[in-house]
């Protein structure tokens, strides 16, 4: 089994993430894509996520129904300590000894990768697929930080071309805030979710 993983706040998920690991499924033949919800992140101030990890995980659930090869996966959700990228790929990588896992980071997590706790731990694990847009002058830039990823730990990284659209869970925070529309950016059903719940009116 080949699983891309897509962790992230996702405070809340939007229409990108989903594009983003449609693309890694369709690019690199995967069997399932993960989504999988961060309860309590390294790089995240405990006040800088806006709503519940039940709510976000909830959002997720909603997110991916119909998609047959989209998952929701809790591991790092339902832990109450700080979650660390290599911790839960060596968990995944001990408990499912025949998959074979894609870590899809974006571009600004590539070059940052080196200041994450043990990412040397971490490039053993996975594949990472590291995305970008076309939109932006970064490739070049990009494959030069794999190449010397690839030389210092051995990384195998893999470049991954993702569909242009510029928004962002901060955006949409802010737009709902404000009172605005952001049904073009969210499926319906998380957006209904989001106004019975009353999420993201305090920011």
């Amino acid at each position: 089994m080949k699983i891309g993983i897509m962790g992230g706040t996702f405070d809340p998920i939007h229409n990108g993430h989903l594009m983003l690991g449609e693309a890694a499924y369709q690019l690199f033949h995967l069997d399932e894509v993960w989504f999988m919800p961060n309860g309590n992140p390294p790089h995240k101030h405990h006040t800088s996520i806006k709503s519940d990890v039940e709510d976000r995980v909830e959002m997720v659930r909603l997110a991916i129904e119909g998609y047959e090869s989209f998952h929701l996966q809790q591991y790092e959700a339902q832990k109450k300590e700080i979650s660390y990228s290599f911790e839960t790929l060596e968990h995944f990588n001990k408990i499912y000894e025949d998959y074979e896992f894609y870590f899809i980071i974006g571009a600004d997590s590539l070059f940052a990768i080196e200041g994450w706790i043990h990412p040397e731990r971490i490039f053993p694990t996975c594949t990472i697929l590291a995305a970008y847009r076309d939109d932006i002058d970064t490739k070049e830039e990009m494959c030069r930080q794999i190449n010397y990823l690839r030389g210092k730990f051995h990384a195998k990284i893999e470049l991954l071309a993702t569909p242009l659209m510029h928004i962002s869970s901060s955006e949409l925070r802010t737009r709902l805030k404000q009172g605005g529309d952001i049904s073009r950016m969210v499926p319906e059903k998380v957006r209904e979710y989001i106004k019975n719940h009353h999420l993201y009116k305090e920011v």
